[in-house]
């Protein structure tokens, strides 16, 4: 008796395991069924914001430019020397001075020049009264040689008397002349307006006719030429538009400076550097103001012509890829695209799209690193967030 009772005892103790079991395992199932149910699906990540500055696809007409760096050089250098010797007794200018043409520059003792050329007339004088006689003289002999009243060889010798005289008198003639002359050069006058250099000879120096040093040099400024080279590409453009006008060439000193002196095309070498490549030209500066000077660097830029209706986008919305150049559009709903275009020429801060781009397209100038199509933007200006 007593060991059946154990025995049921041991059965009813299984089944309660087993339904607190199944009991157990159904409330789990239970739970991970209303916990499923009750959980939100997952929302994708989102993408960041990039910020960007924009700017917009214009059209306008853009110059056809060469730029180069130019070198100044005086319109005509002139190197004052003196034609006689003597004593420099006068110096007219100062050193560094602006003189004009016909402005006397230096005067040499003119005392023994002019002496002699004193003496250079006194002998004309003389012989040309003995010329007068001679040829009186000659009038009587043709009369009575003609009456026989002298012989021929009298005649002869009259004849040959005067015209000895005739001669004489043409070669004093022709030193009084250049005594005149010798004295002229003791007065030496500037042959060009420009500007005086250093000053070589000093008053009181001696000075030997055509010496090997200068007494002056004078640099005509005023024009003056700019010499810069371009390359060989655009020479046959260049040859095309001054063969229909004046080509302009503006320079100014500095990037920096605002003031720019115009000027003209003039001059185009007669041969291409072949170990450089390019091709030297000249352009001619009025410089009234005196801002270029003999020696000076410049930066010059060369107007071929105009582009008129150029589509035009900022230099720095260019990038540069594997396939070429793109931008970035950025559409209505602040997303951008990338887009190949062709580009041009480049001028100051601008470029000209020659294919990809429509006027008033909006684009990314800055921030394109953050950048992929399809990209969210947030563009930012100068003030602040739109």
């Amino acid at each position: 008796m007593k060991n059946l009772k154990v025995r049921c005892f041991c059965i009813l103790k299984r089944k309660c395991l087993k339904v607190f079991i199944i009991f157990s395992l159904l409330i789990f199932f239970l739970a991970a069924f209303f916990y499923a149910c009750a959980k939100k699906p997952a929302q994708p990540p989102q993408k960041p914001t990039a910020p960007v500055t924009e700017g917009t696809v214009i059209k306008k007409t853009v110059p056809v430019q060469i730029r180069a760096i130019g070198n100044s050089e005086a319109y005509s250098t002139v190197a004052i020397k003196s034609q006689i010797g003597g004593e420099l007794i006068q110096v007219h200018f100062r050193e560094g001075q602006y003189v004009k043409k016909g402005d006397i520059l230096f005067t040499i003792d003119p005392r023994p020049y002019e002496i002699a050329l004193k003496q250079a007339e006194a002998n004309l004088t003389k012989v040309s009264a003995q010329l007068e006689n001679a040829r009186k003289e000659l009038v009587r002999y043709r009369d009575l040689d003609k009456e026989g009243f002298v012989s021929k060889e009298q005649y002869d010798q009259i004849k040959t008397n005067a015209a000895v005289l005739e001669a004489m008198v043409s070669f004093d003639k022709a030193v009084a002349e250049n005594a005149k002359l010798q004295l002229k050069y003791c007065y030496i006058y500037s042959p060009v307006s420009g500007r005086a250099g250093n000053l070589i000879s000093n008053q009181g120096n001696l000075i030997k006719a055509n010496a090997d040093n200068p007494m002056i040099i004078i640099n005509q400024v005023k024009p003056i030429y700019i010499i810069f080279s371009v390359p060989e590409q655009y020479l046959s453009d260049i040859k095309k538009f001054m063969a229909k006008g004046n080509i302009e060439v503006r320079a100014k000193l500095s990037a920096e400076d605002k003031k720019e002196e115009k000027g003209v095309l003039t001059f185009i070498d007669n041969t291409v550097d072949t170990t450089t490549g390019t091709i030297k030209l000249k352009a001619t500066f009025a410089n009234d103001k005196e801002i270029l000077w003999p020696g000076q660097f410049a930066d010059v830029v060369l107007t071929l012509t105009s582009q008129p209706d150029a589509i035009v986008v900022p230099s720095q919305s260019i990038q540069t890829g594997q396939k070429g150049h793109y931008v970035f559009i950025i559409k209505d709903d602040l997303t951008v695209e990338s887009r190949p275009v062709t580009v041009g020429i480049t001028l100051n801060d601008e470029s000209v799209v020659e294919k990809g781009l429509l006027p008033g397209e909006k684009i990314v100038t800055d921030g394109q690193l953050r950048l992929m199509p399809g990209a969210k933007v947030k563009i930012i200006n100068s003030s602040g967030s739109k």
